[in-house]
């Protein structure tokens, strides 16, 4: 079972029966050209996961949930079995975007779900590529299954409520530092960051060949990122819920186990205009 990361090399050389891939590839700017772009090669006998239709509830945004509020769970379990998937089948899944963002978040609600046996394709479909590995046109026929989902309710926050308590958990929002500081906000009406949250990029967590960093490195730079706090307090946030999980998956990879997620993210928390935004750099 691989619980965090697989490497290409890995991906190839696993037994097919045993195995779900699934392709998340997203664009935010054109949310179609994820499936278009797997229609023209994908990693054989791998599915196609739309971030906006299998791994979200869009209808959900008016509840202050968020860009991409989580589906609900039997929704997310009949796209389980959609794919043929069933407890134990180990999935792993693979973006194109660096660092695996889609991918992650499918890691992500997996584990919600109670799943260990899923990780993320280190390097995603660019380094299966590089690597000379086949590449399919075809859409696998999977025999559909029957998949019952219960979401671990202690590892998400939907609510706002206790974020600003002190004290309160570490709050660590995986955006860019300028979207962070509110210098620039190309998706929400609002710019800035939670007071209080602490900026980790989630390109921190690569390398340069966006891969991820070894997980000692990653051990390291997020026990200073939190100050010595245990895994459990620290709760992570980005724009909508999607990045976030990139964090989640590097502390886990770290060894760092019991972080959560605050699922609305930052365009949740200002949906409500009366909640506080904080503006510039993180508090010396």
């Amino acid at each position: 079972m691989n619980s965090t990361l697989v490497s290409v090399a890995e991906l190839a050389a696993w037994p097919s029966p045993d195995l779900l891939i699934v392709d998340c590839r997203h664009a935010l700017a054109d949310p179609a050209q994820g499936e278009r772009e797997y229609r023209a090669g994908h990693i054989p006998g791998a599915v196609f996961a739309s971030l906006d239709r299998d791994l979200s509830d869009l209808s959900r945004q008016a509840e202050g949930l968020g860009r991409h509020p989580l589906p609900r769970e039997a929704d997310f379990a009949a796209v389980l079995g959609r794919w043929g998937w069933r407890p134990g089948l180990q999935v792993v899944a693979y973006d194109a975007a660096q660092g695996a963002l889609a991918a992650a978040r499918l890691w992500w609600l997996l584990r919600l779900a109670g799943e260990r046996a899923v990780a993320v394709l280190d390097g995603g479909f660019p380094a299966w590529q590089a690597a000379g590995l086949p590449v399919a046109t075809e859409v696998p026929v999977r025999e559909p299954g029957r998949a019952a989902v219960r979401y671990d309710r202690a590892q998400v926050l939907l609510d706002a409520a206790g974020l600003l308590e002190r004290p309160g958990p570490v709050l660590l929002d995986a955006r860019t530092a300028l979207r962070y500081r509110g210098d620039e906000e190309p998706l929400d009406p609002v710019g800035g960051h939670v007071p209080g949250a602490l900026n980790r990029p989630f390109s921190d967590n690569l390398s340069a060949d966006g891969r991820f960093k070894p997980a000692d490195a990653l051990r390291r730079e997020f026990v200073a990122a939190i100050g010595g706090r245990a895994p459990g307090e620290v709760v992570h946030m980005c724009g909508s819920g999607v990045t976030a999980c990139h964090n989640l998956l590097a502390m886990e990879h770290a060894g760092l186990s019991g972080s959560r997620l605050y699922a609305p993210s930052w365009s949740g928390w200002t949906s409500d205009p009366s909640r506080p935004v904080a503006k510039g750099p993180e508090p010396g």
